[in-house]
């Protein structure tokens, strides 16, 4: 009796891998994430490597996570990967006070984020 299975979200030649509460602004993060989107995974590995923003270790992570699915799950050619899609999202957002003058506060946010990045296999034109 069970469930039903659920159909796959992605194509046969496409792969995902997903981080959740990133410690970082969406903001920040999606510049990022556009730096690498639409490029091969060889020269966003590369982009990534080079980077000088904080949380371009952490997409890196994401990202070589991302190629060993589609290699080991889903029996994809790493040479011929790249980076079809790159989403940031909203996490939590850490809400913190700092006293300022005359009593009052200031508000501080501290936000999280979500990053999606699918890989997808292209097709060798020859």
């Amino acid at each position: 009796m069970g469930k039903r299975s659920t159909p796959r979200p992605l194509a046969d030649n496409e792969a995902m891998a997903f981080a959740k509460h990133l410690r970082v602004s969406p903001q920040k993060l999606n510049l990022v994430a556009g730096a690498i989107r639409g490029k091969t995974c060889e020269a966003a590995l590369a982009e990534l490597e080079f980077s000088h923003r904080r949380i371009a270790g952490e997409v890196r992570k994401l990202l070589e996570s991302a190629i060993a699915n589609a290699e080991n799950n889903h029996q994809l050619d790493v040479d011929r990967l790249i980076v079809a899609e790159a989403t940031v999202g909203r996490s939590i957002v850490m809400k913190r006070w700092r006293p300022r003058a005359r009593g009052r506060v200031g508000r501080i946010v501290k936000p999280f984020s979500n990053l999606r990045l699918v890989v997808r296999e292209h097709e060798e034109t020859a």
